[in-house]
């Protein structure tokens, strides 16, 4: 039986005082822009009625939820007062902006600028997507490295990493960058990928690009190392090409590397055992070997004796007695030779070697052959400012200094008085088998005439001459024939302001009183004052 309204008792009866008091705390605990939690109280078919404990209903969207399908009667969900009563007198309320105003809220507390966060790309837009991060966040097009992911249609329904790169309170904008993104985890791979990594262990890697100093080689994780063209290697490498070519798969060695500034050094020789380790017991001083010609400078020649070790025959060792300008003279490149091991120096890895070693040395007891005082007969072979080289035999060469022409007669150049391919005659004056070096003299054929030529002349003699050179410093007189005397310019009685251009000429006659005749500098002084 119903309880009639007369029968309630009186503890159980409220004032009406009391029910308007409740009225209105249960209007004033929800209030615009508030977000509460409801229940799910009915499910038509573009909506969903929501209870908020508020003395009427919400009403959501039902394309607010991810999946409508799953909404069941009870379920309880968030949801965001918009306004208390619309015109028909509903609460109006959204489930997407509580959930957005909740994400905003949690991703402000656990994101800054900076951070790296998974997202999903929900839909394309102008200039770009939005990502789903919990809240809608900006992924401009130039920060979304499509070509990874297969391009921009690929992308939308992807969940990707991405990092913050600007946070806009003020407006809630959150602009992402999936490039940034991945540039991020490469790095944090490559560095990871470092500090695994081990000198001296191999590594397989495949050749991204070759220059003139080397190769780059890919060893995995986007992780690139030098190969450097004197790593290749332990012989002569003109050019990387010539070992490698790009896409080739090599396994290398690490030789160094450097975390900070992710710099690794590789090695392809080092795999091998280097073959000037014992070099002492393979090659001995002394010893004649046979080898290839490699290259040549303008030293000498290089000599490859077997792969990875090669001598220098220096061009001073390639003849006893011929001097070449340039090792082509004598070799070519791929020239297959014999040459003789003249030093060895492990620490710095060369060889000396020679040629003319092989052959007798036509300098030994040279001074035996060509004693001082010989007179010799040869063939002038060249003239240079200082003398003349005269061949004695093949590849013997005595030098005619320009002092040791003549007694007498002062020569400017060994042209003014021999030719090119002219014979001669001389004296040894000396040998020196050690330097590879004979000194000739001409005058020396004939007497030392200055004794006789200074008891003739005699000083304070006036004699007729004729002027053979004009000098700043003064004038050469020709008092005989071959024989010069010089006029000091103090000795010419000029004025300070006067020139000898201008007063003498090459060629003119002129009288000359002798001053002073030195036969052991083979000296004639002669003055014109007075005269």
């Amino acid at each position: 039986m119903i309880k009639q309204e007369d029968d309630i008792s009186k503890e159980e009866a409220v004032p009406q005082s009391d029910f308007a008091r409740l009225y209105e705390e249960s209007i004033s605990t929800v209030k615009d822009g508030q977000i509460v939690k409801g229940r799910v109280v009915a499910i038509k078919e573009k909506e969903v009625i929501v209870d908020i404990g508020y003395k009427s209903e919400g009403v959501v969207p039902k394309a607010e939820f991810s999946d409508p399908d799953a909404i069941r009667i009870g379920d309880e969900i968030n949801v965001l007062v918009e306004s208390i009563e619309d015109e028909h007198g509903m609460v109006v309320i959204s489930k997407e902006k509580a959930e957005r105003a909740v994400g905003w809220d949690m991703v402000i507390a656990r994101y800054a600028e900076g951070d790296m966060l998974d997202g999903r790309v929900s839909r394309k837009v102008k200039g770009g997507f939005m990502v789903d991060i919990g809240v809608e966040a900006f992924l401009p097009a130039s920060l979304a490295a499509v070509r990874n992911i297969g391009g921009m249609n690929q992308m939308v329904g992807q969940v990707l990493p991405f990092k913050i790169m600007k946070i806009n309170k003020a407006r809630r904008n959150i602009v992402v960058s999936h490039k940034d993104a991945l540039f991020k985890q490469k790095e944090e791979d490559k560095k990871k990928i470092l500090e695994g990594l081990q000198k001296g262990a191999l590594m397989s890697g495949i050749v991204r690009n070759i220059t003139d100093f080397g190769a780059f080689v890919d060893i995995g994780g986007g992780i690139t190392g030098l190969l450097h063209i004197t790593d290749m290697s332990w012989g002569r490498v003109s050019h990387p090409s010539e070992l490698v070519a790009i896409g080739d798969k090599i396994d290398v060695m690490i030789l160094d590397f450097d975390t900070t500034t992710m710099r690794i050094s590789l090695g392809l020789k080092q795999k091998t055992p280097n073959p000037w380790e014992n070099i002492e017991t393979k090659y001995s001083v002394g010893a004649r070997l046979k080898g290839t010609v490699v290259n040549l400078m303008p030293y000498g020649a290089f000599v490859e004796l077997e792969k990875g070790i090669e001598g220098l025959v220096h061009i001073s060792e390639m003849s006893w007695t011929k001097k070449y300008n340039h090792p082509n003279e004598v070799l070519a490149i791929g020239d297959k030779i014999e040459a003789e091991v003249l030093a060895i120096d492990k620490a710095s890895q060369k060889i000396s070697l020679g040629l003319k070693q092989l052959e007798a040395n036509p300098w030994v007891d040279i001074e035996g052959k060509y004693p001082v005082g010989t007179r010799v007969k040869g063939k002038i072979r060249n003239l240079t400012d200082y003398g003349a080289f005269v061949e004695l035999e093949d590849g013997i060469d005595g030098l005619l200094h320009i002092s040791d022409i003549s007694w007498t007669k002062r020569i400017g150049h060994p042209k003014d008085i021999f030719k090119k391919g002219e014979k001669v005659e001389a004296v040894v004056l000396a040998a020196d088998g050690a330097n590879h070096r004979i000194s000739l003299g001409l005058k020396q054929l004939t007497p030392d005439p200055w004794d006789e030529i200074a008891s003739r002349i005699a000083s304070g003699t006036v004699l007729n001459g004729k002027i053979s050179r004009i000098t700043n410093f003064g004038l050469f007189v020709e008092i005989e024939p071959d024989l010069e005397g010089l006029a000091h310019i103090s000795e010419l009685g000029i004025e300070p302001t006067e020139k000898l251009e201008e007063k003498h000429k090459t060629g003119d006659a002129i009288k000359v009183r002798v001053i002073k005749v030195d036969s052991i500098q083979r000296k004639i002084a002669l003055s014109t004052k007075d005269l």
